[in-house]
């Protein structure tokens, strides 16, 4: 298998002034890149610029500027131009589909907050100091950094990543060959039902609560934007007191993202070792989090009819606080781990589907959800939480995948 592990560096003041310098340079090589493909791309005279052209170039930019590019990894560099190549190919790819293209953008050094290694010993080195109590990264033009590494490392470490999030640095390591741990069956099977005013409910109808992080902290958040944008937006150079302001709602942001990862590696684990099989809805949040099309008034011109949009706004809000697909995919991960099965399913009509399991009569309806919490089957009478529906139907169709031998 393959997984990454997550650790906090801990540099020098000298060092994280050469880590702030490298994710510089590299931005700078990023934007360079850019320009140059955009160059190419308004002049239809000009042949396309593709990676292998870039990289090319690396050894010229290397030895004309060797203050800047010249210290840095060789690799490091051709991962950044790898990193432009997948975001022009992302573009084309819908643009081709008809979607929104949304062109590639310059970085800001404040938001280019990666660098990657793509090769364990070039440019850099895991574990370089092995007689050393302490574990140490040694990054080439910046040295050997001091990890506060909370946990062993399994498999073969195959690409190393610095990021910067807030003031801290972490470094991930991206391993293969990473041996399974499997838990002991319990013979259990559940269907989840995903959900906003709960986390999630199981087909037992036990609700699983949701923490609401953005919501719990939103007038604190409010405030620091609300100061934040005291300031002019574009300034040549940003005042001491605008960067505190900027770092204090970056700060909080981090805290919002750290909390609900935690949750949600806390509830994936508890429904790994309490069964053998979970069944999801398979949900398409991008989709689902979309906002309503304006509705032109056909008699005014330039004047639109209500369509819901503050409504949908606040449901978006909510589903994406609650953060389902960093959840599920946490999940599928776990599952893999410890030898447990997931199964997505489809989420049409599993809470307006008379479910069986409750000697429901299978009737879909619109009409049978009266309620967020309640439903009601039309045809048959069967009253149940709607959450619980959701969930039971989920186990049906989970069972079904699984009687089929897929």
């Amino acid at each position: 298998m393959i997984r990454a592990y997550k650790f906090l560096l801990r540099p020098t003041a000298q060092q994280e002034a050469a880590l702030r310098a490298m994710l510089a340079d590299h931005c700078s090589l990023y934007n360079g890149a850019l320009q140059e493909r955009r160059d190419a791309y308004r002049h239809s005279s000009t042949t396309s610029i593709k990676y292998g052209d870039q990289s090319g170039q690396l050894k010229a930019i290397r030895t004309f500027d060797p203050e800047r590019q010249g210290r840095w990894s060789f690799s490091s560099q051709q991962a950044t131009l790898r990193r432009l190549d997948k975001a022009f190919q992302a573009f084309f790819k819908r643009v081709k589909a008809g979607l929104t293209p949304g062109y590639p953008r310059f970085k800001g050094v404040g938001h280019f907050d990666t660098v990657t290694f793509p090769k364990d010993g070039d440019g850099c080195r895991w574990d370089s100091t092995p007689h050393d109590r302490r574990t140490r990264v040694r990054l080439q033009g910046i040295g050997h950094v001091r990890v506060h590494q909370h946990r062993p490392v399994k498999g073969r470490v195959k690409t190393i990543s610095i990021r910067r999030e807030g003031r801290r640095w972490y470094v991930v390591l991206a391993c293969d060959e990473v041996p399974a741990e499997p838990l002991p069956a319990t013979g259990s099977i559940v269907g989840i039902d995903m959900g906003t005013v709960h986390f999630f409910t199981d087909s037992g109808g036990e609700h699983v609560e949701n923490p609401k992080f953005l919501d719990t902290m939103a007038a604190e958040l409010a405030a620091a934007q609300q100061h934040l944008s005291t300031f002019p937006k574009r300034t040549k150079k940003r005042t001491k007191k605008h960067r505190a302001a900027a770092r204090k709602v970056a700060k909080l942001h981090v805290k919002i993202r750290r909390q609900r990862a935690d949750d949600h590696h806390k509830k994936a684990l508890a429904l790994v070792q309490e069964h053998d099989v979970i069944g999801h809805e398979k949900l398409n949040t991008a989709g689902m989090t979309k906002a309503p099309a304006p509705k032109p008034d056909p008699e005014q011109t330039g004047v639109f009819l209500p369509n819901g949009a503050a409504a949908k706004a606040g449901l978006n809000r909510s589903i994406l606080d609650a953060g389902w697909g960093q959840f599920l995919s946490i999940l599928a991960n776990k599952a893999e781990s410890a030898g447990r099965r997931v199964i997505p399913v489809d989420a049409r009509n599993t809470s307006r589907t008379c479910p069986a399991a409750l000697g429901g009569c299978g009737h879909v309806a619109k009409e049978n959800r009266v309620t967020q919490a309640k439903f009601e089957c039309v045809n048959c009478g069967l009253v149940e939480n709607a959450d619980r529906v959701g969930a039971l139907n989920v186990l049906h169709r989970a069972g079904l995948v699984l009687c089929d031998g897929a």
